[in-house]
């Protein structure tokens, strides 16, 4: 193992999880001269002398999903869920810096004119559908109810009648293929805005652990394609338009990258949506090549909570149900309060 202790390294004094359900900025000079002081206190060594190496992979940690009031914050069922889960996920970071040896943090990441945003669609009076309320099915393109806005494919340059085309292809396929129907959300995760940022108090942590560890930061850019929703890290929800032409293509490097590592530790947001469709897409990897390799996946289950809107929809038992799926395939589900070590040892 990385190291011969089993004692949880502390975690520095200037964290405050008080701070977590807030925006704010992360002095970097005075975190990195902390981080380079802390590595020599408790002999923290580089990650290039890791012998067991781990990757922290953080799903969508970002202020859109995270913090309250913000355009689609992940309360879960208790109101405050990816605020306690980032409480917890810093800590577990803190606690277990020496044996990370690579973070991973995904940014859903978009613009305004996406199939899953108001402006894409238009119904016969001018009007955009309301979003987190309307799902658009084939039955709706049919009827007429909903159909492509033309402005929108004049702007993002394609043919109208090819975006037409390719909306009713898109709809149908996600049906066959067993997925959420097309979802209109609200305008978020918006590249440029203050709402595609992590979140700052595990963004601190992340640099910290960068500093300590001399361990660069890998951010993963996922969502940013018009014609597609992009759930899943590792694989957008449709790969091709109704002409066979293939738009966008799974993230294979990174794919390869997580199966190189001893083991692949998963946080973040929501459980039943962008997570639950990571690593169901590793899963399913995974089972084309080795199935055993699902040993070396750990989901952190305090670390991530469901969407929830009360009274609308909640989608807490689908997701136990994809953690259920995910540990029958053997994969581990664990906690945050756990060392990483103790894990290895069972």
């Amino acid at each position: 193992m990385n190291s011969p202790t089993k004692t949880q390294l502390p975690i520095p004094s200037y964290f405050n999880f008080e701070e977590i359900g807030y925006v704010w900025r992360v002095p970097y000079q005075q975190r990195a001269k902390e981080a380079r002081a802390w590595a020599k206190k408790y002999n923290i060594k580089p990650i290039l002398e890791d012998k067991t190496r781990t990757c922290l992979l953080l799903i969508d940690i970002q202020n859109t999903f995270c913090i309250p009031e913000f355009e689609l914050f992940v309360g879960g069922k208790s109101g405050t869920g990816a605020v306690d889960d980032n409480v917890r996920l810093c800590e577990f970071i803190y606690h277990n810096l020496e044996e990370i040896t690579k973070i991973i943090p995904t940014l859903d990441t978009h613009t305004a004119m996406q199939i899953f945003h108001p402006i894409f669609w238009i119904n016969t009076a001018g009007e955009h559908p309301t979003p987190g309320a309307t799902s658009i099915t084939p039955a709706d393109i049919e009827r007429g109810v909903w159909k492509v806005n033309p402005g929108v494919a004049y702007s993002l340059g394609y043919k109208y009648e090819f975006l037409e085309k390719h909306a009713y292809h898109y709809v149908k396929q996600l049906s066959q293929d067993g997925k959420y129907p097309l979802t209109i959300w609200p305008y978020h995760s918006m590249l440029g805005g203050i709402g595609h940022a992590l979140v700052s108090a595990v963004e601190e942590a992340v640099f910290f652990h960068s500093i300590a560890r001399h361990s660069q930061t890998q951010f993963e850019i996922k969502g940013n394609h018009p014609l597609t929703e992009n759930y899943s890290v590792l694989r957008p929800e449709i790969l091709e338009s109704f002409d066979k032409r293939q738009i966008v293509h799974k993230n294979t490097r990174l794919i390869q990258q997580l199966l190189e590592f001893d083991a692949v530790i998963i946080a973040g947001q929501a459980k039943s949506h962008c997570v639950a469709w990571t690593v169901d897409d590793l899963l399913t990897e995974i089972q084309q090549i080795d199935s055993s390799l699902a040993k070396k996946v750990y989901l952190l289950e305090d670390c991530t909570s469901p969407v929830v809107v009360p009274g609308v929809v909640d989608y807490s038992e689908a997701a136990d149900a994809a953690f259920e799926k995910f540990a029958a395939a053997g994969m581990h589900l664990v906690q945050s309060t756990q060392s990483i070590l103790s894990w290895f040892e069972e």
